[in-house]
């Protein structure tokens, strides 16, 4: 069978493009440290608002996505992404961070909601065996983004090698490009319109009523998989500050931090991708593969973090801007390859947790609220750590906090992997009050094996 723009495989295909657009242009920025300005506390704060109204949001998205599907809820949270940039330029001009920190709580309403749908969409679309395969896909694509952007902001400010804040050229660029993501968004498919090529559709609920939807996502909290992965949510991306404006926005000249995430963001493109094959690879039963998936992140995040404490040692909070460059040679390397290795465990690390989550259900209505859990958990810890980092932490306090919570997201992990089963085919009725039953042939509906 030819293309079909309603296969599940196109629709990963295009959300990924989207995020190329709109998140991959924002992580770039980001990623710069203080959104590219020099004074970064503003930037640091738009995070903390960012992802306080995540966090909220994120819960609630899935509940908006099962109303209002795919399509409208990611074209919403694109224009989010949009007026965040457009804040960025107008601080260029008017050094007020008001609207500026405004437009991150915005983004974060948009971005809780755009993510959710996302989520849903790469766990719940592709077959069982595929699932690492299309986490993969999205990963590359949505990762390209953000390589593109650190190239456009590269090459528009490779003849700075002191600290200055991005020139509004760039942030056009930026705009432009989110701008492109958001149409794109209007040519998404519903989710009842995709289909395999046997003709088998996606699994989805049929909507309840707003208060069952709320009860089904209240129930989240009382499930023990969700709770053993609480630590692994938090920390997913709690080293974000610490990466970007610690080590990236504060060791380096204003061009190498976006050489620094061409690097950092390609690293996570091969990462997802190479990890998620092992994730799929079908020669061994699916909790053999949880297991060594969890025992290659260990050893990845273990051996780096140890690399950069001896890193941070180099430099401290009290020491005048370091402002290293590239053309420094040999003593640029080391830094840049542990910034690498940062971005491909963020890869891998998120990737496993995505798998683990597609290993629970195949149902879209029930991966969405997965989803959004993982989302209102992860940005909660983003905004303490964004906050932490406003706050003029001490860099090694700050590096160690990121190191233990990573260590103690293990255990939970290694709990749920050991009862992972080899299939999740069992479905979740929902009666005409929204009360979720489970399919009594299933019983654990998505752990026990049919």
């Amino acid at each position: 069978m030819g293309f079909r723009w309603t296969s599940p495989l196109a629709q990963v295909l295009a959300v990924g493009v989207i995020c190329f657009c709109c998140p991959g242009m924002f992580n770039a920025l980001n990623s710069l440290g203080g959104g590219g300005q020099v004074e970064s506390n503003v930037g640091q704060n738009a995070n903390v608002a960012l992802y306080t109204c995540f966090a909220i949001f994120g819960l609630l998205s899935g509940a908006i996505h099962n109303k209002l599907g795919p399509k409208w809820t990611i074209f919403i949270g694109c224009t989010c992404y949009m007026l965040y940039a457009g804040s960025l330029l107008c601080y260029n001009h008017t050094q007020i961070g008001a609207f500026t920190i405004t437009a991150g709580g915005i983004l974060g309403i948009g971005a809780g909601m755009l993510w959710t749908a996302q989520g849903a969409m790469m766990m719940a679309y592709p077959r069982e065996q595929d699932k690492g395969k299309y986490i993969g896909y999205f990963w590359g694509i949505f990762n390209m983004g953000a390589v593109l952007g650190s190239v456009i902001a590269f090459g528009i400010n490779f003849n700075l090698t002191e600290a200055k804040s991005l020139g509004d050229a760039t942030y056009v660029v930026f705009l432009s490009l989110m701008g492109l993501g958001t149409l794109t968004a209007l040519s998404l498919a519903p989710a009842s319109s995709v289909t395999h090529s046997n003709g088998d559709r996606i699994l989805i609920q049929k909507f309840p009523t707003w208060t069952g939807e709320i009860k089904a996502i209240l129930k989240l909290f009382l499930d023990w998989r969700m709770l053993v992965l609480i630590p692994m949510f938090l920390s997913s991306n709690w080293f974000y500050s610490y990466q970007f404006s610690t080590v990236n926005g504060r060791y380096f000249s204003i061009r190498t931090q976006s050489l620094n995430n061409i690097f950092y963001w390609a690293s996570q493109i091969g990462g997802s991708y190479s990890f998620a094959r092992v994730l799929d690879y079908q020669g061994v039963n699916r909790r053999t593969r949880a297991l060594w998936g969890l025992a290659i992140i260990s050893f990845c995040f273990i051996a780096t973090w140890v690399g950069g404490i001896f890193f941070q040692r180099t430099y401290t909070i009290d020491q005048v801007k370091p402002n290293h460059d590239f053309t420094e040679g040999a003593s640029y390397v080391g830094p840049l390859f542990l910034y690498m290795f940062y971005g491909l465990n963020d890869a891998a690390w998120q990737t496993f947790i995505y798998w683990l989550m597609g290993a629970m259900s195949n149902d879209a209505t029930v991966l969405s609220r997965y989803a959004g859990f993982y989302k209102c958990v992860q940005s909660c810890g983003a905004a303490i750590s964004w906050r932490i980092n406003a706050l003029s932490t001490p860099y090694m306090p700050e590096l160690i906090i990121c190191f233990a919570l990573l260590g103690a997201s293990v255990p939970g992990a290694l709990y749920l992997a050991l009862r992972i089963k080899d299939h999740s085919d069992g479905e979740v009725e929902q009666d005409m009050d929204g009360k979720l039953e489970m399919d009594e042939a299933d019983g654990k509906h998505d752990i026990e094996q049919h």
